[in-house]
């Protein structure tokens, strides 16, 4: 029963492993960027001046916060670059931690531009901007392909051992079992709603 948790522990990692690119950190930093989404769009809101741009990132009861943050920005702007460059990180740094804040995610500080986000954050958002999602498809259906494809390998590398070879059996047995939960665990993840996937992860793995 233990190692099926861990077998199971282990699938689900590796699925959302997959899922968010192979990555869990990658999507969240993204945010956290200097030219991550969050930034960029605290940037046309303060060339614009329309708070609206940015309020759509935090929650409803973070507005006034964030209204507040942006006017004083807007006032410290007009007092020349040095005080401009100041205030605009400020408010960069206050925005992306009210989002995070928002998501349950802790802040560590803005992240330097020109990060290496893996490739499914820079699909996704190309595919967002050129409305095409073929190549986030492609991207997603190779990776988890390959990833079943080594498993199977690795189950029927072993599959023809010898009877009286117990160890070799044993091997064979928990390759055969990771493949299996490895593909119903991505199965049972696709075919059900994203936040009830999610509820049912947060409860199996709660303690």
């Amino acid at each position: 029963m233990k190692s099926y948790s861990i077998i199971k522990l282990l699938t689900f990692v590796g699925i959302f492993v997959i899922i968010l690119l192979l990555e869990p950190s990658s999507a969240l930093a993204h945010c956290d960027a200097m030219d991550g989404p969050v930034v960029k769009a605290a940037q046309r809101a303060l060339e614009t001046g329309n708070v609206n741009l940015v309020l759509i990132w935090v929650r409803k009861e973070d507005t006034d916060e964030i209204k507040k943050v942006f006017q004083k920005t807007l006032d410290q702007r007009k007092k020349g670059s040095k005080v401009q460059e100041s205030a605009d990180h400020n408010f960069f740094e206050t925005l992306v931690r009210i989002h995070r804040a928002g998501e349950g995610a802790l802040f560590t500080g803005l992240k330097p531009a020109g990060q290496d986000f893996g490739p499914a954050i820079p699909a996704v958002d190309k595919a967002v901007e050129e409305g095409k999602l073929e190549p986030v498809l492609k991207l997603i259906t190779e990776t988890v392909k390959k990833r079943i494809e080594e498993k199977f390998q690795e189950a029927m590398a072993k599959k023809n051992y010898k009877t009286d070879d117990v160890e070799a059996g044993r091997e064979y047995i928990q390759s055969y079992v990771e493949f299996m939960h490895y593909v119903d665990g991505i199965y049972q993840q696709v075919a059900q709603p994203a936040h009830a996937s999610e509820k049912e992860f947060e409860t199996e793995h709660k303690h």
